[in-house]
């Protein structure tokens, strides 16, 4: 239900249904279920997203699920011997023990996922700038056997070597002698072209497939001891126990100059058999899929790393998203959500079927495929030292679930208590009839029964009037309650000040029944006074009111009266605050706006009654007897009342300017046919044959006076040709003769000869500017370049020009708008 504002009485529907109904523990506190936070059994344990390591915990999940190259981590000797320090937390010094102890806590780990920063922080990576996933792989690799090299442990020296390390050979065959060159290399991971490609092994077959060496690119042959033809190829020699296929999405784009993404499908089996693709077939080369790592995204330089692996002890198949780990259902490789996860585009093939034990994929970026076993999966034991640490931080787990658990419960506990206190408190809150009562804000009631929200000390100042008391006004926004409730509210949180029985202010409510009544006979009065202007006014007993104010005087009447009880509401201030800043503003605002007072809007600038009388109309006595009563200031004209001789003598003057002016522009256009018309305008880039001699105007001059002949009544004459917005403040020419052909050419206006002599008899001639045909013609390299009468004056010509023709412009700018202003407002 709603609570009904106006009725300080009902205390319903202010949020006392958290507090009424079923209990709900999980509202007394924002702690999340630490048992959440644990693995789960039989569960893998997730890897903490640093910003943008996603590509490193794909990895290290991977690398996890390798059990040969735990168990060989493992064996690594530690720098804290067989037992871990039991003062301190324990640190490990190397990326190897940084490894083991991350393998460690993935195995045994209580956590629902670790927090790999130290391993990443060991790396020197930027956790929030994301690598290359593929170059981080070789790189990790190679810094991994070196480290490992260096052990005396045969099995853990060479466990890169063994699971990831295979050989294959750059042959080279002279086609003029039959000479066979090789040169043996090692590889950790198989790079493959996919471009054009849709199958795996089709992108095997291209990596192994034969080069003609011919042209420029021939081979120098030992044996001839010349460059001949021949042709390359690479054979595969051995290979690893894990086979690492790096498909090559991210290519360097030769046009863009950035690298780019191939969204090309790939198929790819989960059996391998690399036999045909052995030089000496003699062995069992059958591969099983136990990896495959995604890149969801279009660029090559942002989007997410997600890795799906196979557990080697039980087949099954998860797929590992940083702190989240799915299994899927079946023990069978599911890829289709992570391709759906792919932006479409307009070149994007449609996904090819699949067979039974073949996948294909858009977003695979790395297969990983390891031997055929033959025989059972190890069983990897943690060290004891590890299991130590291990332990350890198991511990400080549980002892985190543990105290969380007791911050839940001691919320829950103090909960039910502020329950059962306020369920009382709510319960005692209405005031009985003829006991004793306080007001207090709705607001802070309401914050006191928002738990999310601890209530502050009550503050009734925002409902005081002027006299310091409850304002009949904000009784809307108060409530009224039980004397014992206030006591213990006022005792627990204070504030102030209280607001019993008596705090509601007489005053005000003596003046808000005042002005009621008035706004209720000002509907009266309205009614009247309109059946009293349908009467038609004899003789001389009328008074003029303005139209404008008849027509708003009802508004104006009511507008009167909410500004008294404004007054009264914000007398001292104290009702907010803001009230003064707004008072302030609002007399700012009527400033401004300049709205003129009742009957105002018919008196003319000297005072006196206007002389337009389509503005006012003649009201009877008795109708300007109850306006008065409603605006006892505004200004009294009698029927009889004279208007303003000032403004009747202005008003005969102007209709003789209107017509002086008229005249004027009349002479002005016929004198200056060509020159209004903007016709047969010459020229200073082609100098006309017919004078010798060109007058230079401003062209606002020019535009101005053309206002003036077309509206005459409404624009100023125009009485001097003003040139001397052309001139410098020394009083040179502002302008070259190369810029008035070009830049410079909307600023004057040329005049021919036969004109200047009209144009000097019609305006007043300030300055004279001419230009003869000498020097346009290029008499000397100064004369051709500035204007004979009056000339550029030296220090313009030492490099003010440029600074004086923005002036100039600004002040040109200036003037049109100052003259917009001035006639559109009719000064």
């Amino acid at each position: 239900r709603r609570n009904c504002r106006g009725n300080p009485n009902c205390l319903v529907g202010i949020g006392e249904h958290v507090w009424l109904g079923e209990i709900d523990e999980n509202s007394f506190h924002n702690i999340d279920d630490p048992n959440c936070e644990r693995r789960k059994k039989n569960a893998f344990v997730g890897l903490t997203n640093l910003g943008a390591t996603c590509y490193v915990n794909t990895f290290l999940q991977m690398w996890f699920l390798n059990l040969e190259l735990r168990q060989a981590l493992y064996l690594c000797p530690s720098a804290c011997g067989d037992g871990a320090p039991k003062d301190t937390d324990y640190e490990p010094q190397t990326i190897c023990e940084h490894l083991q102890y991350l393998f460690a806590l993935l195995q045994n780990s209580k956590r629902r996922y670790i927090d790999p920063s130290g391993f990443v922080k060991a790396l020197g990576l930027d956790t929030g700038q994301q690598q290359d996933a593929q170059e981080f792989s070789k790189l990790f690799m190679s810094l991994l056997e070196d480290t490992l090299s260096k052990q005396k442990n045969p099995d853990v020296r060479n466990i890169v070597q063994k699971q990831f390390c295979g050989e294959y050979a750059y042959v080279t065959v002279c086609n003029q002698c039959g000479r066979e060159s090789k040169l043996v290399s090692k590889f950790y991971e198989l790079e493959l072209n996919i471009q054009g490609h849709k199958q795996l092994t089709d992108c095997i077959t291209e990596f192994l497939k034969e080069e003609k060496l011919e042209g420029d690119n021939r081979y120098f042959c030992e044996i001839c001891q010349s460059k001949q033809n021949a042709t390359r190829k690479i054979r595969l020699l051995s290979l690893p126990c894990t086979l690492n296929l790096q498909l090559m999405r991210f290519v360097f784009d030769r046009q863009t100059g950035h690298k780019k993404k191939l969204n090309t499908y790939i198929g790819f089996s989960e059996l391998l058999d690399m036999e045909p693709f052995m030089e000496q077939k003699n062995g069992v080369h059958v591969y099983e899929l136990s990896a495959v790592l995604i890149h969801r995204g279009v660029s090559a330089y942002s989007g997410h790393y997600i890795a799906h692996v196979k557990d080697p002890q039980t087949g099954e198949w998860y797929k590992f998203n940083d702190e989240e780990i799915e299994k899927m259902e079946g023990k069978k490789l599911q890829l289709g959500i992570e391709e759906d996860l792919a932006e479409p585009s307009k070149s994007q093939s449609r996904k090819p079927k699949c067979g039974k034990g073949t996948h294909c994929s858009r977003n695979a970026y790395m297969l990983v495929y390891r031997l055929q076993a033959r025989e059972k999966s190890l069983s990897v034991q943690v060290p004891a030292f590890l299991q130590e640490l291990v332990e350890r931080d198991n511990c400080k787990f549980e002892e985190w679930c543990n105290e969380m658990a007791e911050m839940r419960k001691q919320s829950v506990a103090r909960g039910k208590i502020k329950h059962e206190e306020v369920k009382e408190l709510y319960q005692r809150l209405p005031a009985e009839a003829g006991s004793p009562y306080d007001f207090i804000s709705l607001e802070w009631l309401q914050k006191w029964l928002d738990e999310s929200t601890p209530p502050k000390p009550i503050d009734n100042t925002a409902c005081l009037c002027s006299h310091g008391k409850l304002h009949p006004d904000k009784i809307s926004l108060m409530k009224r309650i039980s004397e014992y409730v206030a006591d213990f509210f006022y005792r627990r949180y204070g504030g102030g000040p209280r607001l019993n029985v008596k705090a509601l202010c007489k005053d005000c409510v003596v003046e808000r029944c005042r002005i009621l009544r008035l706004k209720n006979q000002l509907n009266e009065d309205y009614k009247t006074v309109t059946n009293l202007l349908k009467m038609t006014v004899k003789g001389n007993d009328g008074f003029w009111v303005g139209k404008a104010s008849l027509r708003s005087w009802r508004q104006l009447a009511l507008e009167q009266l909410n500004e008294q009880d404004e007054d009264a509401e914000h007398g001292n201030g104290k009702m907010n605050g803001n009230a003064q800043n707004k008072d302030e503003s609002n007399e700012e605002k009527r400033e401004e706006e300049e709205e003129l007072n009742f009957n105002e809007d018919i008196i003319c600038p000297h005072g006196d009654l206007c002389i337009s009388e389509n503005e006012r109309r003649v009201v009877s006595k008795e109708a300007w007897e109850k306006l008065k009563q409603y605006f006892p200031k505004a200004p009294e004209f009698p029927n009889n009342k004279e208007c303003c001789s000032q403004c009747k003598i202005l008003e005969r003057e102007g209709e003789e300017n209107e017509a002086l002016h008229k005249m004027m522009a009349s002479e002005q256009k016929t004198s200056l046919q060509n020159l209004f018309h903007d016709k047969c305008r010459p020229c200073l880039g082609s100098w006309p044959q017919e004078t010798d001699e060109l007058y230079i105007v401003s062209q606002f001059f020019v535009e101005e006076w053309r206002k003036f002949v077309r509206r005459p009544t409404r624009c100023s004459p125009v009485s001097s040709i003003a040139n001397s917005v052309l001139l410098c403040p020394h009083g040179g020419l502002m302008f070259t003769f190369a810029s008035m052909t070009k830049e410079d050419s909307k600023h004057i206006a040329l005049i021919w000869p036969s004109e200047w002599e009209k144009i000097q008899k019609l305006f007043v001639v300030d300055h004279v500017i001419k230009i003869t045909r000498s020097l346009a013609a290029g008499a000397g390299p100064e004369s051709a370049c500035y204007a004979s009468e009056p000339q550029l004056c030296p220090e313009c010509r030492e490099g003010l020009l440029c600074q004086q023709q923005r002036d100039l412009r600004e002040y040109t700018q200036a003037t049109i708008y100052i003259h917009k202003v001035v006639d559109n407002k009719k000064v």
